[in-house]
């Protein structure tokens, strides 16, 4: 494998990485939606609780895009166990 074979495959995960993140991250925010955050907020329509249910969506999101880089990883490297 040379070098711009490297760099293209790294890229191509890069890019892959970054759109299961950014995918993750709108499914948090969808579910984040259906949550009453009225209740556990003072003042749910201000711009700090807005704050809040961004950065929890990107948090939830992050750890969902992890967790499925992982499993995509880890299913592939099962293929060394056939061969």
């Amino acid at each position: 494998m040379d070098l711009n074979q490297i760099a293209q495959t790294a890229g191509q995960q890069a890019l892959l990485s970054i759109i299961v993140e950014l995918f993750a991250i709108v499914a948090a925010w969808m579910v984040l939606q259906e949550v009453k955050l009225e209740q556990l907020l003072r003042r749910p329509r201000s711009i700090q609780a807005r704050i809040l249910q961004i950065m929890l969506a990107v948090i939830m999101g992050h750890l969902l895009a992890g967790f499925l880089l992982d499993y995509w990883k880890w299913s592939g490297l099962l293929r060394g166990l056939v061969e």
